[in-house]
């Protein structure tokens, strides 16, 4: 018997005060449906189907996987009626497992326990909470088997009194919900055809209901304002500076640290207050970051410090090497071994050699540098020239002085030298001195002009 996933996200989300789905605001850097459908892909289902009805284009257009498949609820009529839409392109002897596009901390763990004991029965996930307000609750005979689910509109006062709720999550056989579904009833508070409705269907047809339970509560708390979104964000950044801990980092304030993305560490990291890490990130034993930096889709081998402020985009850091503060490295940049960039410094599609230098006030962009470069202070690779992109080429051991202009295509051998203050246009041969700059003229008897009034 095969698995199969539906996922119900097809709601507007109105108390999220948004042009944007609800199921599509991030969470950790990522769609809330995005975490609903990587839990569900490591159940192992042959499908993944997602009902969609307010901004559909959108919400496909948002999240992806290679077993997605598409159902449309044109109305909102229930989750009841949400179910019947993913249902269709179900496989007649498949097991369904039916979870929530707004529910996006749900561990695959508990998931994956659901299916293991569906076996010809109705498993519900259910929790027990302090204040069950707003949830359905779970209705149980004087034997402890469960009878049915209230919806809180619906309860009577004494079922009010029941602490233990419905998550809405659920797995059962394709069968039953073909049977069921279309027997349920609009006739309630709410006008909508429930899907808890035929947990009586099951007690009634002598279908045993089944309960798991999850491992923490957030697991299965839901989304439907900004407040839920960010204590969920809360608690999975809790998450993941717990793990990083474990996995032998230092963090100097566990509770400012957000990563949005995965982030890989090897032993003895030190990370410092503030930082952000989005993508797929790197980090190699013994890195040290300082505070508010930000990181992004980059490696950075064992050893490297990057001091206080520092943005890296998409960068690969070699062994030993220094950033910062206030450096920042764009797409493209590849740093050697031991290479410094400094503060105020710019770097974009740059290849930096084994120990260079580029440590003040610099913007070096479509360039290779090789080993041993020394880059002054207000360096400018002018790259750009309004229509194309040029490169610098600067060999190995190169000098450039202060407040100099490359303007690319442009090429400094090996071991040469640029005077500061220069503006060079053509190619400097090894070993040479190149100096592009007007001469001084110093004017004797000059009188500095003074103010009239």
């Amino acid at each position: 018997m095969s698995l199969e996933v539906i996922i119900l996200a097809a709601g507007q989300g109105t108390r999220m005060r948004s042009a944007l789905p609800k199921v599509l605001h991030p969470l950790a850097g990522k769609p809330m449906l995005q975490h609903a459908i990587d839990a569900a892909a490591q159940t192992d289902p042959a499908a993944i189907h997602v009902v969609v009805g307010h901004g559909a284009e959108q919400v496909k257009a948002g999240v992806s996987h290679p077993n997605l498949q598409w159902a449309l609820q044109a109305e909102q009529k229930g989750t009841g009626h949400a179910v019947a839409q993913g249902l269709a392109e179900v496989a007649e002897d498949a097991t369904v497992l039916i979870t929530y596009g707004d529910v996006p901390l749900v561990r695959p763990e508990t998931l994956q326990a659901m299916v293991a004991r569906c076996r010809d029965t109705l498993v519900l996930l259910t929790a027990t909470l302090d204040d069950p307000t707003g949830y359905g609750r779970i209705i149980r005979n004087t034997d402890g088997a469960v009878q049915a689910i209230v919806e809180q509109k619906d309860a009577s006062p004494e079922q009010l009194a029941v602490r233990e709720v419905n998550t809405g999550m659920m797995a059962l056989s394709a069968r039953y919900l073909r049977e069921w579904l279309p027997a349920l009833s609009a006739d309630n508070a709410q006008g909508e055809y429930y899907l808890t409705d035929i947990i009586a269907m099951a007690v009634a047809a002598g279908v045993a209901v089944d309960v798991a339970q999850p491992e923490a509560l957030w697991e299965v708390e839901g989304v439907n304002n900004r407040l839920q979104l960010n204590a969920l964000e809360r608690q999975y950044q809790r998450l993941i500076a717990e793990q990083l801990m474990t996995d032998g980092a230092t963090l100097a304030d566990a509770q400012r640290i957000d990563v949005r993305g995965t982030l890989t560490i090897g032993q003895d990291v030190s990370i410092d207050v503030n930082c952000v890490f989005e993508g797929e990130v790197t980090l190699g034993d013994g890195v040290e970051i300082g505070p508010n930096c930000v990181i992004s889709n980059s490696r950075v081998a064992a050893g490297t410090v990057i001091k206080a402020n520092s943005v890296l985009e998409d960068a690969v850091v070699g062994q030993q090497c220094t950033i910062g503060p206030f450096a920042r490295l764009r797409p493209g940049t590849v740093l050697a071994d031991a290479a410094r960039i400094g503060n105020f410094v710019e770097t974009k599609n740059a290849q930096v050699g084994e120990g260079s230098k580029i440590n003040h006030l610099s913007y070096v962009g479509d360039a290779s540098l090789g080993a041993g470069v020394n880059i002054g202070a207000g360096t400018i690779t002018c790259n750009y020239d309004g229509v194309n992109k040029s490169r610098t080429e600067i060999g190995d051991g190169a000098f450039v002085g202060s407040n100099t202009a490359l303007v690319a295509p442009v090429s400094v051998g090996e071991g040469a030298t640029v005077a500061a203050g220069s503006t060079i246009t053509g190619n400097v041969a090894d070993g040479e001195l190149g100096v592009a700059r007007g001469r001084q003229r110093n004017i004797k008897g000059w009188k500095r002009p003074v103010k009239t009034s």
